[in-house]
């Protein structure tokens, strides 16, 4: 069955027809339904309505001047601010300066921006782009060294305007911030930095900060961790800053560091003392090993140094006294006074040797003197014997020593006393050869040498002390020393870097 061609063009007409109508109804305004809880249990609000947000938005800009801030020549405009640190990435003692990420919040009224409650409608949610609409705070952060917004995928900041003019604007930031530091007590030391919020250009007639949610204004996420550093917490000051051109409200939030000390004991601390305890071995080696005493004990020495200047390599060149400057030091001179220790020994050793060889030359020669002396007495008293002194005379032997030679005077005990001027006599009887004893001259008469020389002293000991009573004192002194050293440095040090912060909010606590 064929339909004719005149119902077939009134059909076309219809549908074209509907067509004009529907685009007719359709050509006015877009309208955008908005469905806003109002309501915190999200249950759907009562009377939805269809609401014009594009009017709304066109309707604050009509008479409106985002170079002025609201209530000029009033009232200052009070600006809250709340932060939520999601990282801190780096905390530098070279730069001085820590970096961390967050979520920066700031709150303010400007009633030139409100607008009629309607329901299921209590606030506006902009982009990024209606920012440079309106008027916003110019605030800055005072140590600030860098700093850089975040785009990926889009600019990561928000604008809520609520209908009683309440402005809410939420910036992602990550700032590199300087952070004095004092080093006396590193590594056990702990670091307070902070971050200070000011306007740049408005005093406090105009601006004033503060923190918008009380002690809960700045938190911390718990996921926050640094290789050598742990948060304790942080705490929050308000602060009016006096400069040359007027006084500004300032907030200031300290966050305290506590440095973890696993890394330096590794890589610093127990290196260093057994470096110290090796230098020691030394005391054990026998005193004539002189290339294994001086090699080790010059090891040491350049061990220490060069580990003394890798730990300060990483760090600022400060100009006082660090703690594990002191350690470093206290091994240093450890290891050094042990090879010290050995050139007292070698040098003691020399002297005595020295002194052994003077005294067995001076023997020598004592010997040799007595030699000679008994000989020439043998001879003389032969001689003496052999004279005949004639007829009705005794004869008589006659020997003369001079007692001022040194070397016999020294230990003779079988002098005859006697004679003048420091010289002795003895006669030979006569009747060696059938004769009476005459009286003998005014010199020393000897049958016997002087015996031979004794040192009263002990060879082997200079000042009491010998080379190997050295090596046992150091055996005892120097280990006992190094302790008590490291049972002082750990108990000071511990107890004084302890210093927590007043007023601190403790990472973790509300």
């Amino acid at each position: 069955m064929m339909v004719s061609p005149r119902i077939e063009d009134t059909f076309v007409k219809v549908i074209f027809g509907w067509g004009i109508l529907a685009a007719m109804f359709t050509s006015g305004p877009v309208k955008v339904n908005v469905f806003v809880g109002a309501n915190s249990n999200n249950e759907p609000a009562a009377g939805f309505g269809d609401v014009n947000i594009s009017a709304i938005l066109n309707s604050f800009q009509m008479g409106y001047d985002k170079r002025v801030r609201p209530n000029y020549g009033g009232q200052a405009v009070t600006v809250g601010v709340t932060m939520f640190v999601l990282s801190i990435s780096e905390l530098s003692e070279v730069g001085m300066d820590f970096t961390l990420d967050m979520y920066f919040r700031q709150f303010w009224q400007d009633p030139r921006l409100s607008f009629e409650r309607r329901p299921g409608l209590d606030k506006l949610v902009v982009g990024a782009e209606y920012i440079k609409l309106i008027w916003v705070p110019d605030t800055f952060f005072v140590n600030e060294k860098t700093a850089y917004f975040h785009d990926a995928t889009t600019d990561n900041q928000f604008v809520r305007i609520f209908h009683t003019g309440d402005i809410l604007r939420s910036i992602r930031l990550t700032i590199t911030a300087s952070c004095p530091m004092d080093l006396q007590y590193f590594p056990m030391d702990s670091q307070l930095c902070y971050i200070e919020i000011e306007s740049f250009g408005y005093t406090m007639s105009d601006i004033r900060y503060k923190w918008n949610d009380g002690l809960n204004s700045v938190q911390v996420s718990g996921d926050v961790s640094l290789p050598q550093f742990k948060v304790l917490g942080h705490r929050q000051k308000t602060i009016e800053a006096s400069l040359s051109t007027g006084n500004y409200s300032r907030l200031a939030c300290e966050i305290q560091f506590v440095r973890s000390m696993g890394y330096y004991l590794i890589q610093i601390y127990i290196p260093s003392s057994l470096i110290v305890v090796i230098s020691w071995v030394s005391f054990w080696l026998n005193r004539g090993a002189t290339p294994a005493r001086v090699g080790l004990g010059v090891t040491t020495v350049l061990t220490m140094t060069t580990l003394i200047s890798s730990t300060n390599s990483a760090l600022p060149k400060i100009s006082y006294v660090k703690s594990i400057d002191v350690y470093l030091a206290a091994c240093f001179f450890m290891v050094f006074a042990s090879l010290l220790e050995y050139a007292s020994v070698g040098y003691m050793a020399k002297r005595i040797q020295m002194r052994k060889n003077r005294f067995l030359a001076i023997q020598k020669m004592a010997e040799q003197k007595k030699n000679e002396a008994l000989h020439a007495s043998n001879a003389n008293i032969n001689d003496a014997t052999n004279l005949d002194l004639g007829p009705g005379l005794p004869k008589q032997t006659e020997i003369r020593i001079n007692m001022h030679d040194p070397l016999l005077r020294r230990g003779h005990t079988n002098l005859m006393r006697g004679g003048q001027g420091g010289s002795t006599s003895r006669l030979i009887p006569g009747a060696l050869h059938g004769g009476p004893a005459s009286r003998a001259p005014e010199e020393l008469l000897l049958h016997q040498p002087p015996p031979l020389l004794h040192c009263k002293k002990n060879l082997q000991k200079m000042g009491g002390i010998s080379p190997s009573d050295i090596d046992k004192y150091s055996r005892i002194l120097f280990p006992v020393s190094f302790i008590c050293f490291n049972l002082m440095y750990w108990i000071i040090y511990l107890n004084i870097s302890e210093d927590v912060v007043p007023d601190l909010v403790l990472l973790g606590s509300n």
